[in-house]
C-alpha cells in the first residue's frame, strides 16, 4: 500500500489518465506528474495535478515527498497561469483527507478564485473545512514530523 507504478493499478482512474488510457483532456504534463480539469469543478478554474506514480493519498507522503509536492504546486501554479487566472492571490490548492477522497490516488486541487466558490466548494475546500489540508500545512508537516497527521 502506498506507493506504485501507475501501470500496477488498473482500477486506478488516475494511473488510467497517466498511462493514457482514457481521452481526457492533459492540460499539463512531465515525466512525473500531470494534470487535467476536474470533471466536477468548485471553482471558475479547478484542475488535478497528479504523480503518475500511484501514491495512495497525502496520508501516505513522507518527508522525502516534499520535492514531489513542491513539484506538484508549481505544476499547479503553472496551469492557472496557463489558462489566464487573473488574481493569482486568489487560489486555493490542497489535498483531501482521508476518508474524504474522492480518488484513492494522490491529487493536488488547483482552485481558483477561491473568493467566488459557491457555498458547497467552500463546505469541500475552504478553509474552514476539516476535510481539506492545505499545501503549506502539507509540507510544514513534512517538514516537521517527516509525515502528514
Amino acid at each position: 500500500m502506498g506507493t506504485q507504478d501507475a501501470s500496477g493499478r488498473e482500477d486506478c482512474p488516475f494511473c488510467q489518465i497517466a498511462d493514457n488510457q482514457t481521452d481526457t483532456d492533459v492540460q499539463l504534463s512531465d515525466d512525473e506528474l500531470l494534470c487535467f480539469r476536474d470533471i466536477q469543478p468548485g471553482a471558475a478554474h479547478h484542475y488535478l495535478v497528479v504523480p503518475r506514480t500511484h501514491i495512495d493519498n497525502c496520508k501516505c507522503l513522507q518527508e522525502d515527498h516534499i520535492p514531489l509536492v513542491e513539484r506538484m504546486v508549481e505544476m499547479g501554479w503553472s496551469v492557472l497561469k496557463k489558462n489566464k487566472v487573473s488574481n493569482m492571490d486568489d487560489v486555493r490548492m490542497g489535498f483531501h483527507i482521508p476518508p474524504f477522497s474522492s480518488v484513492p490516488h494522490l491529487h493536488l486541487h488547483a482552485l481558483a478564485p477561491a473568493s467566488e466558490m459557491t457555498i458547497k466548494s467552500q463546505l469541500r475546500y475552504g478553509p474552514q473545512t476539516h476535510w481539506f489540508i492545505t499545501v503549506d500545512k502539507v509540507l510544514s508537516q513534512l517538514k516537521t514530523r517527516g509525515k502528514v497527521k
